[in-house]
């Protein structure tokens, strides 16, 4: 049997790897919080802004490797295709009240994203 806030993060997760944005965002609370390597954002916008040019300028596919849950918490751990990386795993620890993810503990390497940004500032200056 899935938990609730399984089945929610699961939903969000397949929306957002699926480059449907629109609907991740619905199962995201207006005042929801991320923690991810950057730091804290807050709000909906800012979960928004964090997380649209990574879906939809970099993912290539996404695997789940495993996912867990109960009543107010999931937990998933996937591994990404980007452009940047051929292997970029992440997990995410998420909160759900009320149907919808209002806390986000997103863990991912950063490393190859920043080499990925380097090597593009360095070949814009030839």
């Amino acid at each position: 049997m899935t938990s609730p806030a399984l089945q929610i993060a699961l939903a969000h997760h397949r929306a957002w790897t699926g480059k449907d944005l629109e609907t991740a965002m619905t199962y995201i609370a207006e005042d929801v919080v991320l923690d991810a390597p950057a730091g804290r954002l807050t709000g909906i916008q800012a979960y928004r802004e964090f997380l649209g040019p990574f879906a939809e300028q970099f993912l290539i596919r996404a695997q789940m490797v495993a996912a867990f849950g109960d009543d107010g918490t999931a937990l998933l751990m996937y591994d990404t295709e980007t452009i940047p990386a051929k292997s970029a795993p992440a997990a995410e620890c998420v909160t759900v009240r009320n149907g919808k993810i209002v806390y986000n503990r997103f863990i991912f390497d950063r490393l190859p994203f920043e080499e990925f940004r380097r090597q593009q500032a360095g070949d814009g200056l030839r």
